[in-house]
């Protein structure tokens, strides 16, 4: 199947690009960039793909079988939706809208039309997530009674060039519609519905975008997760923490998959994707006893395996658009609470 990549950012160009390479039945035949760098990295990384220049020039040509938008944030719904006009199914990077109504109203459409619509929340995927999945599944926490989650970076100096940090939140930027939307689409996943947000949301450098937030739910299930993302945090936590009735779990780093695609190793080429080196594992520890977890090897290739298989066989989408409303709904309450000082009952 004929993929066209929308964009060739670090998105388009690290993550769904050698993802949807490495996976077979799938092609990357065009890829979309008005950046003149841009097009001519695509060119070299790709070179059986179509590079242009706008999106008039990839309808003019064959169409694709599949549109990945890999754009700024408030760019995803209007090329979504057009992608939807055209009848192609359309894999959206998260954040799916930058609004939860406008992602509700594209994931109408996208039924009305009756064209598949997808979001690109990868690290659903990541070792530690899977991993947490199996321990929950087996009842070796007992029951989860608080789950920390940390995205948290030191980056003190504001870079010009990433636009995300130097726009508002209403139009794209920001850390909660960044990483705050990995935090809350896991958290969802894991524990269910939320009924209460309590939030705390800083700008420490001085941009108009957001870059230290803390966020706590309360899932209708029981489970309290408290969120933490941060690009000024000089002292980052571990990246996750998670407290049931008889044990608990840590896991102190990130999964290894973003390090390798920026590095330019695609998932097919090497034994062991995914798999975090044995010093990195983490431990299930009660009291003074900890012992390391065998992990489940991270999967972000997964993503195009079912979507492939999805599009083939009529099955469900690799991820619900109407996840990605429920999670910007949360984030949306997470502001509210912040602006307010108080907790927001969903």
């Amino acid at each position: 199947m004929r993929v066209a990549i929308v964009g060739y950012g670090s998105a388009g160009r690290f993550f769904h690009a050698p993802l949807i390479a490495a996976t077979d039945g799938l092609v990357v035949s065009s890829i979309v960039t008005s950046n003149a760098t841009r097009a001519g990295q695509a060119a070299v990384e790709h070179p059986e793909a179509e590079v242009v220049s706008s999106l008039q020039a990839l309808w003019a040509a064959t169409p694709p079988e599949i549109v990945v938008v890999a754009t700024s944030n408030d760019s995803h719904v209007p090329i979504a939706s057009t992608a939807i006009e055209h009848g192609v199914p359309v894999v959206v990077e998260k954040p799916a809208g930058v609004t939860a109504t406008e992602t509700q109203a594209l994931a109408e459409q996208a039924d009305r039309a009756d064209v598949m619509l997808t979001v690109f929340q990868n690290r659903r995927w990541d070792t530690d997530q899977l991993t947490l999945r199996r321990l929950i599944e087996e009842g070796a926490l007992g029951e989860v009674t608080r789950y920390e989650s940390r995205f948290e970076r030191w980056r003190p100096t504001l870079d010009p060039t990433k636009r995300r940090e130097n726009l508002p939140p209403a139009e794209g930027g920001g850390v909660l519609l960044d990483l705050g939307v990995h935090l809350i689409d896991q958290a969802l996943v894991l524990f269910g519905s939320v009924t209460e947000v309590y939030a705390e949301v800083d700008s420490r450098r001085g941009a108009l975008a957001e870059d230290d937030v803390f966020v706590a739910l309360r899932h209708a299930s029981g489970t309290i997760s408290h969120l933490h993302a941060s690009a000024a945090t000089p002292s980052p936590g571990p990246r996750l923490r998670v407290q049931g009735t008889t044990a608990g779990f840590l896991v102190p780093h990130l999964d290894p998959q973003e390090a390798a695609l920026r590095a330019g190793i695609r998932p097919d080429t090497v034994d062991g994707w995914g798999k975090p080196e044995q010093w990195d594992y983490g431990r299930l520890v009660a009291g003074d006893h900890s012992v390391p977890v065998p992990p489940e090897p991270g999967d972000w290739p997964r993503f195009y395996a079912l979507l492939r298989d999805s599009l083939r066989n009529g099955g469900p989408p690799p991820v619900d658009p109407r996840d990605a409303v429920d999670t910007l709904r949360v984030l949306e309450a997470a502001r509210r609470a912040a602006r307010e000082h108080r907790v927001t009952v969903m």
